[in-house]
């Protein structure tokens, strides 16, 4: 058996025997759906590559980068056969909380173009509300093109087309206001546009009672918003904040973890990181829960695997499960999508979920 790099098990401490203390999901009136998401609307191109193929093109090994259209056709040219699957790192969260059972919606911006219609033929197969309306003129829709080695890492060359024009206009405030909470992917804070959409939605969430969640994405992300994001936290704007070692790290200044999360969780209700093969961590409320990594007998593709353990805490969180089961949550979907090529399950979560509460 491999170590699972994203996904974790059991807790240990306080916070395993009971539920969420202050973050339970209250609202001022009944809410409809339990998620709904903001994010880049994508289409993944998932490719095998070694790692000649990644040095050749410069390319930093299991990272992620923004390209421009000449590159990505250039990349297109060279890379080798490929298949497409919609993605997006919010989208593919909705898809596991979906296949969890959960209601949720999407707003995210798609052209009207071929990759714009498979990626909204997708989501609605999944039954997830998506009624963004799609762009008439350039540029098209966006894809990420994922080489993807050997030992399972992904580097990721996104091309974020139209998603990055999502305008404020687009915000269905009813849609916002119907769910228990507002996810916000970290990636799309970076256009000015979607910024200020995900804004405006986060003022309707908090008008509401409604709760945040907020993932940091990548340094990159936090490299270029690093004030805005503290800000958010220190103004109490956000009430889940998922992160990974090294993002936790980089937003703090701090070169220690655990430092790191001594200077975080006392800002944020619901502060989750995770460590890889260390395992992950959530803090509620100052109670620290810690699982170790989960085991995958085999890890064929590491794309997905921190979207899928968001959606695996998220539906314990919205059950109001313990720390401890919406941690064991999130490392059984992220095992799950880190054994196969793709961001999206292909197992039953259900039946997965079932024997990891058992």
């Amino acid at each position: 058996m491999c170590p699972l790099r994203s996904a974790f098990g059991a807790s240990r401490g306080a916070g395993n025997r009971f539920p969420i203390q202050g973050c339970s999901v209250t609202e001022t009136k009944s809410a409809t759906l339990d998620v709904v998401a903001i994010g880049n609307a994508i289409v993944d191109v998932l490719a095998r590559a070694d790692d000649a193929f990644l040095a050749e093109h410069a390319l930093t090994k299991g990272g992620m980068q923004l390209v421009d259209t000449e590159t990505a056709e250039l990349l297109y040219d060279n890379m080798g056969p490929g298949m497409e699957i919609s993605g997006g790192s919010a989208a593919n969260t909705l898809a596991g909380l979906a296949a969890l059972g959960k209601k949720c919606g999407f707003i995210g911006q798609v052209c009207k173009d071929q990759l714009g219609d498979v990626f909204a033929h997708d989501i609605h197969t999944l039954g997830i509300a998506f009624d963004t309306p799609a762009r008439t003129e350039e540029p098209p829709t966006a894809r990420c093109l994922i080489l993807v080695t050997p030992d399972g890492q992904r580097t990721m060359n996104t091309f974020l087309g139209a998603s990055q024009f999502l305008p404020a206009a687009a915000i269905d405030k009813a849609l916002i206001q119907s769910a228990s909470i507002l996810y916000l992917e970290g990636y799309l804070w970076d256009p000015a546009e979607p910024r200020a959409a995900m804004r405006s939605a986060i003022a309707m969430a908090k008008d509401a009672g409604r709760k945040v969640a907020f993932t940091l994405s990548d340094t990159f992300v936090i490299d270029r918003h690093r004030d805005d994001f503290l800000a958010l936290i220190e103004e109490g704007m956000i009430d889940i904040l998922f992160s990974n070692e090294g993002e936790i790290t980089f937003l703090t200044g701090k070169s220690d973890f655990d430092a790191a999360v001594a200077a975080l969780a006392p800002k944020v209700p619901v502060l989750v990181s995770t460590r890889s093969e260390k395992g992950a961590i959530a803090v509620v409320d100052g109670v620290r829960s810690e699982v170790p990594a989960a085991p995958v007998a085999e890890v064929v593709d590491t794309t997905g695997a921190g979207d899928l353990f968001a959606a695996g805490f998220l539906a314990g969180h919205v059950e109001g499960l313990p720390v401890a089961d919406c941690l064991k949550l999130g490392a059984a979907a992220a095992a799950e999508v880190i054994s196969h090529y793709g961001a999206r399950p292909e197992a039953d979560l259900k039946q997965i979920r079932a024997k990891t509460l058992a």
